[in-house]
């Protein structure tokens, strides 16, 4: 029974006037039920109670989920659409089973080792960017050693998956690691990063198609080109995002390259791109549902020029993602072509 209950002093008061440190909260803390039943009234020293055991485990998991871009995927289907574009004219419509999903695991393990070895070298930049300031490396959630470690780990496993194919594939993933090593420190040394990282984007077309067919034929190299073009385009595209804040950190890109030329160039570029994949389908003997693919690829080049008109930040974002409905629609018209004819 308490005595307070009783008595005029202000709840937590002593009778010299003190307060009692525990009630300096602004809520008391409840009596659980079990210390009622058992009469074990609650002092200033009891212990809080635990913690679940997984929690920092949990915290771990979510800040490597973070690292790596899982929440948000745009980056995955914007590296996987182009493998799957040669793993089908490769496979002429049927690709090997084994293949596909040792390239589609690939795909995810190396953009993840991508999005860990990026934040590591822009971890002194990051702070100072709106858009990355969250990230974990920037935001000290996790060290840049530890990150590293992670990165390893990453690039061994996606390094065993590759040795289950032959050895043309094995060879040209020699190619692929320092093309995604070198990229992150390229934006400090030239205003075309985006050409590098098209080239690293688009490294998985020649692997994939060797992993099919144990061949490289011109269509690969046409391919390639056009992945190349693409990603100079939608990286472009990200890149008008954070030119303001690239300019005061001095991070070099094409978006500042180009200055008030970027939408011109884009353009152009998109044109250089469209005729990429005409060539691609002649060369693959592709007939009208592929080309009915381009022209949709054309349509969603217009609208991504439409978005980037007043070079809107939130626009030129929204731009980046539409990419990845025009690699959606370019797969679809290559497996329809070769659902129907072949």
């Amino acid at each position: 029974m308490r005595k307070s209950e009783h008595s005029h002093r202000p709840r937590g008061q002593r009778k010299d006037g003190s307060r009692n440190a525990a009630q300096d909260t602004p809520e008391a803390p409840q009596v659980s039920p079990e210390a009622l039943a058992f009469n074990k009234p609650q002092t200033e020293t009891a212990a809080p109670a635990p913690e679940p055991a997984h929690s920092p485990l949990r915290r771990k998991l979510l800040t490597y989920w973070r690292l790596t871009r899982m929440h948000r995927p745009i980056g995955i289907f914007l590296l996987l659409w182009p493998v799957l574009w040669s793993l089908w004219i490769a496979g002429h419509g049927a690709p090997r089973v084994g293949v596909v999903v040792v390239f589609v695991l690939g795909t995810v393990l190396m953009r993840a080792a991508g999005c860990v070895i990026n934040d590591y070298a822009d971890r002194n930049f990051d702070p100072y960017v709106s858009r990355t300031r969250d990230r974990p490396l920037a935001r000290r959630e996790i060290a840049p050693e530890e990150a590293l470690r992670f990165f390893a780990v990453l690039v061994a496993i996606a390094g065993f998956l590759v040795l289950t194919m032959n050895r043309l594939t094995i060879y040209l993933a020699f190619v692929a690691v320092p093309l995604a090593i070198v990229y992150p420190f390229m934006k400090r040394y030239t205003y075309l990063p985006q050409v590098y990282l098209g080239a690293a984007f688009g490294w998985g077309v020649p692997m994939s198609f060797a992993a099919q067919t144990n061949a490289l034929p011109p269509v690969v190299w046409l391919l390639l080109a056009g992945v190349v073009l693409w990603v100079l385009v939608y990286d472009t595209e990200y890149a008008m995002v954070d030119r303001e804040d690239d300019l005061e950190i001095g991070v070099k890109s094409t978006a500042i390259l180009f200055a008030d030329a970027d939408r011109i160039i884009i353009g152009l570029l998109q044109v250089l791109l469209l005729v990429d994949f005409v060539l691609v389908g002649r060369e693959a003997n592709l007939h009208w549902p592929y080309y009915a693919g381009v022209a949709g690829a054309g349509l969603l080049c217009l609208h991504q020029q439409y978005l980037i008109r007043e070079r809107e930040p939130a626009a030129c974002f929204q731009a980046f993602l539409a990419n990845n409905g025009l690699g959606a629609t370019l797969f679809v018209a290559i497996a329809a072509d070769y659902l129907l004819y072949a």
